[in-house]
């Protein structure tokens, strides 16, 4: 009976070392993706509205100033999901050059850095030549009925 209760207590033992261990990652990197603040974001987005009537169709952004870091990018992904993401590249302070732009793609937004990062709205991952660590600052988007929707954090 002890010896069972011994085997228990290292198995028990060797499950949270490789726990506690095995879960290092590469913190490096993520400590790079700390340049955006926690800006308070409280959007009402009306898409029979002519500013966001382009949200009523699949594969549709529309960029939103004055919100978040550098504005929100809202997307259309389907009939039933949008997203709304910040506009500020994740992988450098907010700056005047760290707006996302759209690109010709349609999902893809681009810094006007010298870096030129590239991020899919349709997930929110960074691609291209200069693929970044950091995926882009999503806000809660919450249908509340007749094609409105509320953007929080």
């Amino acid at each position: 009976m002890t010896f069972q209760i011994l085997m228990m207590k290292k198995s028990i033992l060797i499950l949270a070392s490789i726990i506690l261990f095995g879960c290092s990652g590469d913190d490096n990197n993520r400590n790079n993706c700390n340049f955006l603040f926690d800006a308070g974001v409280n959007l009402t987005v009306n898409t029979n509205l002519p500013q966001f009537n382009q949200l009523q169709f699949a594969g549709n952004g529309v960029y939103v100033p004055n919100q978040g870091n550098n504005g929100i990018w809202l997307w259309r992904l389907n009939s039933s999901i949008l997203y709304a993401w910040d506009a500020a590249d994740p992988s450098h302070e907010p700056s005047a050059c760290s707006t996302l732009e759209a690109a010709e793609t349609a999902d893809i937004v681009v810094c006007g850095c010298d870096d030129g990062n590239q991020y899919s709205l349709s997930t929110g991952q960074a691609f291209g030549q200069n693929t970044q660590p950091c995926t882009l600052q999503i806000y809660r988007v919450d249908a509340i009925g007749n094609n409105t929707f509320l953007v929080t954090n």
